[in-house]
């Protein structure tokens, strides 16, 4: 199937943990990341739409999971970055045990996007992240941001790297430019 390069989206709701979470049967995709990976800007890309989801200069401004529609044919979640967030300790455990029990239990996840900078080397939290995931065997994809910030000739040796640490399908993405977006959507249609 041919997909259009964006699709129509919108912000459905917020939620602090799993009991908040709206009840609906489209696949969903939660977004994981570094604090200022590009997740607000991924979503924003894929929608078409430079004020659907917040962004920020700022790291750890998001403290919910937030839920957007996809043309009703898929969900993603934007949920909290890991790592850099000014927020006491007791906060940030309150937000580990939220999501840990929302990405173990929440029954619409079809799979999980680790993003990854593609300025930088994958980073000591990613891997973390990464192993917790393989623990518990969940599925997992991953997207390379940023890659508009990075020269062309750059972009294969990046993109050989993630997949070298990185199992599972490893796409490209940049905020800039739609020419990634078809094979994004693709593959979150077709799960």
């Amino acid at each position: 199937m041919k997909t259009k390069p964006f699709m129509n989206a919108k912000f459905i709701i917020s939620a602090e943990k799993l009991s908040q979470c709206p009840d609906f049967a489209l696949p969903e995709f939660p977004l994981l990341g570094r604090s200022n990976v590009g997740k607000s800007s991924f979503i924003n890309g894929l929608g078409n739409n430079k004020k659907l989801a917040k962004t920020s200069n700022t790291p750890g401004k998001t403290r919910l999971i937030n839920f957007f529609n996809f043309s009703n044919n898929f969900i993603i979640a934007d949920l909290p970055g890991y790592g850099y967030a000014k927020v006491s300790k007791e906060a940030q455990n309150k937000w580990q045990k939220y999501l840990e029990e929302y990405l173990l239990k929440r029954k619409q996840i079809k799979t999980l996007v680790q993003l990854i900078d593609a300025r930088h080397d994958i980073q000591k939290n990613d891997y973390q992240m990464r192993e917790w995931i393989n623990a518990y065997n969940l599925p997992i994809i991953t997207v390379v941001t940023k890659t508009d910030c990075i020269s062309k000739n750059k972009i294969q040796s990046v993109l050989s790297y993630v997949k070298k640490e990185f199992d599972g399908e490893v796409f490209l993405f940049s905020a800039v430019d739609n020419r990634y977006n078809d094979k994004i959507l693709e593959f979150f249609t077709q799960q």
